[in-house]
């Protein structure tokens, strides 16, 4: 299963430890709040998005399944 790495941006007051944590898919903007690349999670960094996730005071980040897009 392939994951994304998802932000609820309302939920965020922009602490930047998911950037801290996981800066390969997270940046910050320059306000200090997280812009998440939209691409799947690869499987070596899974678990630092794991960590990422559970360190968010705001629970803010969450991973979602990635979805297929079908093409036509």
């Amino acid at each position: 299963m392939k994951s994304r790495a998802h932000l609820r941006l309302l939920d965020c007051d922009g602490h930047g430890l998911c950037a801290e944590l996981l800066p390969e898919l997270i940046r910050l903007d320059d306000w200090g709040y997280p812009i998440v690349d939209g691409r799947p999670v690869p499987k070596d960094l899974l678990l630092h998005a794991r960590r990422a996730v559970d360190a968010c005071p705001t629970l803010a980040l969450a991973l979602a399944r990635a979805e297929r897009v079908a093409r036509t």
